[in-house]
């Protein structure tokens, strides 16, 4: 761990010792005092599927950290790698499945690219002089942007030899632990065996000290941040494996976690101290609350709050221990192995036997067969929550526990919640995907697990559904794009707002617009730009379309709230000169269709969704017949029919 001291201490009692060297390890202190907790307040916690999954869901944040960890050991950022990560992912996908690229030479790109975008960042701070927060925050947006524009918006299927790395050894034991362990043993030769990693903490320590010293410190910065380029691009290729899919929006704020795991661990973001193993408790830890936190059914607002609570604790915590006069090891000096290996085993040793006796308290896990869960993509849009509100409703009406949890449109989190749900052995599971795709093999393990899986709003591909509750998207576009088409005469200028790359809501939409467009040449799309599902976004990119655009006469958004961001960017216009139709027919889109501002929204039903998907699991769970698939139908709904829709 990274905070180990040199000295604790003579002549104490036992007690007064014990605390000291619990005092002394701040992050491990804190992952023991999580998972006692856990423990005490979970059945589920302590179950072999559910601990392996805390371990699977720590890897690629701790991967990242450990890269992460070079650079900030010798006083510098990165806030790029969770961009780079999803771009050598995408660069493996795109050259092996677009180009048939051999998957050896796809990978050997896919880490290059990882060099090639650390070097990059390592050139502009040593020889360009560039603060690494700026330089790895550009980075950050032209990797994104360059995932984006090889993949088109669009996940890329993942080679199937290499999407084994998500996969498990023997049937229980899953690849992305053991990754992690690899590379975390690698960090921790480089750091404490190594020249470089040596240079590392001079250069951490006092950069201008080590400059005199001999050491060519550019040339350093050069190799420390391809490093982190490499374990960026390992991170990125362990994910889309789990995925099974590249996602040019994947490992989206991953960076902010492995800097916490790092920080979590020890390690000081002025330089100079920093080890492997307290990186990898930091990710631990991060792990662990989020599991537990879905386990115990905390909301998923609150969830936030509580991570940054911890995470704030855990630092003050060691703050505290420094300024008590501990020496922190970690600075690449040698000793204090033995008292390391110590610390370990005494941890080891309280944490097995406090947890142990916790375990008592709740017995054997048992299925819960009134237990429901749902993983929705969002809860940062009208529409997701009032399918959760149709489905809280429905499950207090049939008597039935509901755990909801929110993916925040993040394919990788939503995976993580849904494998807490299957190690849970939930009765059921209902599913809102962030990528049909991605969903897959989380779906999958549910399947083997035999818990029914109810797909809501999206379906999951390459797994079974109990059933799917959902309306046509591709239908829904289709009437939207007809319905401004006649308002508009069958003849004018329009502009698209579309929904967040990559997502398959996004693309189906689209491809509803463009089909329902067909059958009227005479209107004209001036121009398509995504908003991210986002107002705020939809209000900025209309305000940009309406420079090069002013004479556009129609718009069709792919949500409400980019409908409503646009209807503030046309003002008066909207309603009058211009015709907007949005999508979901959330209560303020319906309320600006009842304005006249807004001409049309595309109505879902969507707390119909919630309620029909939460009967029909169940349904699946008494073992009654579940139809594979129900559809919702969207309405069109203008300022005529408003007054008697009733959602």
């Amino acid at each position: 761990m990274a905070a180990e001291t040199l000295t604790s201490g003579t002549g104490a009692g036992g007690a007064a010792a014990l605390r000291r060297l619990l005092l002394d390890n701040g992050a491990l202190t804190a992952l023991i005092a999580l998972v006692i907790a856990m423990s005490a307040l979970s059945g589920d916690f302590l179950t072999t599927d559910n601990l392996l999954n805390v371990g699977v869901q720590a890897a690629v944040t701790a991967v990242l950290a450990f890269g992460v960890t070079f650079v900030i050991v010798s006083a510098g950022i990165d806030l790029s790698v969770g961009s780079v990560a999803a771009l050598s992912a995408t660069v493996l996908a795109w050259s092996a499945t677009s180009h048939g690229v051999p998957v050896a030479v796809a990978v050997l790109l896919a880490l290059a690219t990882g060099v090639a975008a650390g070097l990059v960042n390592g050139f502009l701070i040593s020889y360009g002089k560039l603060p690494p927060f700026i330089a790895t925050l550009a980075m950050l947006s032209v990797a994104r942007g360059l995932a984006l524009v090889l993949s088109d918006g669009s996940p890329i299927a993942f080679p199937a030899s290499v999407s084994h790395l998500g996969d498990t050894l023997g049937g229980w034991l899953p690849v992305p632990v053991l990754v992690m362990v690899a590379m975390g043993l690698i960090t921790a030769f480089v750091l404490g065996r190594t020249y470089i990693g040596r240079s590392m903490y001079a250069i951490g320590g006092n950069e201008e000290a080590a400059r005199l010293s001999g050491l060519r410190v550019p040339r350093q910065k050069l190799a420390i941040y391809a490093l982190s380029g490499v374990f960026a691009a390992v991170a990125g290729v362990v994910l889309a494996s789990r995925l099974s899919s590249a996602q040019p929006q994947a490992a989206t704020g991953y960076e902010l976690d492995a800097i916490a795991s790092v920080v979590i661990g020890g390690a000081s973001l002025a330089g100079g101290t920093g080890k492997a193993s307290g990186t990898l408790i930091g990710a631990l830890i991060l792990a662990v609350l989020r599991n537990g936190l879905n386990l115990l059914n905390v909301s998923a607002f609150w969830q936030q709050v509580v991570i940054g609570v911890v995470i704030a604790l855990a630092v003050l915590l060691d703050t505290v221990r420094r300024k008590a006069g501990a020496a922190p090891t970690g600075t690449g000096a040698p000793g204090g192995r033995g008292r390391q290996v110590a610390t370990y085993g005494l941890a080891a040793v309280v944490a097995v036997a406090v947890v142990g006796a916790t375990s008592f308290l709740h017995g054997d896990p048992k299925p819960a067969t009134r237990k429901i869960g749902l993983s929705l993509s969002t809860l940062n849009n009208p529409f997701f929550v009032q399918i959760r509100s149709g489905a809280q409703d429905e499950a207090k009406k049939l008597g039935v526990d509901l755990t909801v949890t929110d993916a925040q449109n993040d394919a990788s989190q939503q995976a993580n919640q849904l494998q807490n749900f299957t190690s849970s052995k939930l009765g059921a599971i209902v599913v809102n995907p962030v990528d049909s795709d991605a969903a897959g093999n989380s779906v999958a393990a549910a399947n083997k697990a035999r818990i029914p899986v109810i797909a809501v709003d999206r379906g999951v591909n390459k797994a079974d559904l109990a059933a799917l509750v959902a309306s046509d998207n591709v239908a829904g576009g289709e009437q939207a794009a007809k319905a401004l088409a006649d308002k508009l005469g069958g003849s004018g200028r329009i502009a698209i707002l579309q929904g967040l790359a990559g997502t398959s809501a996004a693309r189906e939409r689209a491809e509803g617009f463009a089909k329902g467009l067909q059958a009227y040449p005479g209107i004209e799309v001036v121009a398509q730009q995504p908003a991210d599902f986002d107002r705020t976004k939809g209000l900025d990119v209309m305000s940009n379309l309406l420079q090069a655009h002013p004479d556009v006469q129609g718009v069709i958004a792919a949500n409400d709230e980019m409908a409503l961001g646009a209807v503030k960017a046309l003002g008066s216009k909207a309603g009058e000169s211009v015709q907007v139709i949005g999508f979901d027919g959330t209560p303020d889109g319906l309320k600006a269709v009842e304005q006249g501002t807004l001409y049309a929204s595309v109505a879902q039903q969507p707390s119909q969704l919630g309620r029909i998907a939460v009967d029909n699991a169940v349904k699946a769970i008494k073992g009654e017949k579940v139809e594979e698939t129900v559809k919702v139908p969207v309405k069109v709904v203008t300022k005529e029919t408003v007054a008697g829709f009733t959602g």
